[in-house]
């Protein structure tokens, strides 16, 4: 007997219908696997065996052949192991299958016939409802995240069994209900840090301010303990809320990683990655002989923090600069290619020598050699993709002793939202959202400058070594400035404070 029933592939971040066929002849014995199967895939038999051996059912001792449809895409993962069991069982009658093809069924199996929960669920779910299923049965640990989407019937089980009784004895399995915007509304200013935590560095804060409201990349540049790590792991509190629209983007990634907790659904609030300056360019931007997402795409709507930037090799940096200017991804093999999303806002920070003091510090031990080596790390076109250099020093001890809180991070989001309602207004016929975003003809319609300003920014090239490069990030981090004062016209004090933040850019540095 002939019985097709429906799993699902991951490939990038979306989802292709996979028809599992599964023949049971008389006419002979064995086991046969084709539709370029992964060894997890084909280890699945023994898996299955002893999973329905334990709950009272068993392989049929004839010829199986099982049919992974297209035969041409590679599938991986044990998460095919629930659909070709209850296909099996059911091309053999041991149970009905009447209403079998509604379903998208999926699950790694225990060898106690248990489930294991699986990744990518929403893009799954998401891809079954566009497809027309009435429903997909997951293990429990998964019905959650595949909840978010409406107008699928989601059914969570904890052991094959359960599937069984359903669709032989018509016995209820509970649905998984979820709604998602009062989920979202409720956790979608849930942080666990606040700006008002941090004692003194308030032209720091400031820089912060400016570079959430623009959406600039930034770089912090300090000594050891003067807070770096402290502001940058505050900010995502100050970015403007995940639109639902963004919040299923960022899941769906999460989703596909692997990333998402049994108990989680929706990812609420813009992400945070700090991955560890040891991390290869292949997790970093993502890859491998399977492509799986990097941290650059787990960062996707939010914020990727690189501590002691100077210590991630070279090579793993130079392979950001691509996408930090695409805002994307793409993964190619001999066979397909992959495109995973990655626009994510860059947080840097460093220490300015190899002792960890300023250059013109008296502490500075740190030979001219050794800065020119420590800051050729940082290669001119990737700084060139950083907005705002800022110089955090360090605390004092009146200003870390002082019990007066700081503003708290629910005052500076308010200022950088209204800032993005301006952009957002003045951006509304382009294919851009921020500041950060513009190029050459939008930095020429909405950054024009008064005498006073050109002059100004005129002598700060020519006195403090600026670049060429440095112009055009001063103008649009100098536009932000203007919009969170409410200001049309960018101003001469607009011109002086964008200057500032070009430290990396100066004689100063170029030791």
């Amino acid at each position: 007997m002939l019985v097709k029933i429906y799993g699902s592939a991951i490939h990038g971040v979306a989802a292709q219908t996979i028809t599992i066929e599964v023949n049971v002849d008389t006419g002979g014995v064995g086991y046969h696997l084709v539709g370029l199967p992964d060894n997890a895939i084909k280890e699945s038999s023994y898996r299955i065996s002893a999973a329905l051996k334990n709950v009272g059912y068993k392989i049929p001792g004839k010829k199986i052949t099982i049919n992974m449809a297209p035969a041409d895409l590679r599938k991986e993962g044990a998460a095919y192991d629930l659909s070709i069991a209850i296909g099996i069982l059911a091309a053999s009658d041991q149970i009905l299958a009447e209403n079998i093809h509604d379903y998208v069924i999926m699950g790694e199996l225990s060898l106690d016939g248990s489930l294991q929960p699986i990744k990518g669920v929403l893009p799954i779910a998401i891809q079954a409802r566009e497809e027309g299923f009435k429903g997909i049965i997951l293990p429990m640990q998964n019905t959650r995240e595949a909840a978010i989407v409406d107008s699928l019937e989601v059914y969570g089980i904890e052991n094959i069994k359960e599937v069984i009784d359903f669709f032989n004895e018509g016995k209820p399995i509970e649905r998984v209900v979820l709604d998602t915007r009062k989920e979202f509304q409720e956790k979608m200013n849930d942080f666990p840090f606040d700006f008002s935590e941090v004692k003194g560095q308030e032209t720091a804060k400031r820089a912060m301010e400016i570079a959430a409201a623009g959406g600039h990349n930034i770089i912090l540049i300090g000594p050891p303990g003067s807070g770096k790590t402290m502001l940058a792991k505050r900010i995502p509190g100050i970015l403007p809320p995940l639109t639902l629209k963004e919040a299923l983007e960022t899941t769906k990634i999460h989703s596909v990683a692997g990333k998402m907790g049994a108990e989680t659904s929706l990812m609420t609030v813009r992400p945070f990655r700090s991955p560890h300056h040891t991390i290869s360019d292949v997790a970093l931007v993502g890859g491998g002989s399977y492509p799986q997402p990097g941290e650059i795409s787990l960062a996707h709507n939010g914020v990727l923090f690189l501590d002691e930037m100077p210590e991630f090799k070279r090579t793993v940096l130079e392979v950001m600069r691509q996408p930090l200017e695409d805002r994307e991804v793409t993964i190619s093999r001999a066979r397909f290619t992959v495109n995973y999303p990655a626009s994510f806002m860059l947080v840097a920070s460093m220490n300015p020598s190899p002792s960890g003091f300023f250059p013109d510090d008296p502490g500075n031990t740190s030979s001219v050699y050794e800065m020119q080596r420590y800051m050729s790390k940082l290669s001119g076109p990737l700084l060139d993709r950083i907005d705002i250099h800022i110089e955090v020093q360090k605390v004092e001890f009146e200003q870390l002793t002082e019990k007066r809180k700081g503003e708290k991070s629910v005052e500076i989001r308010e200022r950088v939202l209204k800032a993005r309602s301006i952009q957002n207004d003045r951006y509304k016929n382009l294919a851009i959202s921020y500041n950060a975003q513009m190029g050459p003809k939008e930095i020429e319609a909405f950054c024009s400058l008064d005498e006073v300003s050109f002059n100004l920014i005129k002598q700060a090239m020519e006195k403090l070594n600026l670049s060429a490069r440095a112009y055009d990030r001063i103008l649009k981090v100098a536009r932000t400035a203007a919009d969170l004062e409410g200001s049309v016209p960018i101003l001469s004090q607009h011109i002086s404070e964008a200057i500032q933040y070009r430290s990396l850019d100066r004689g100063f540095w170029n030791v």
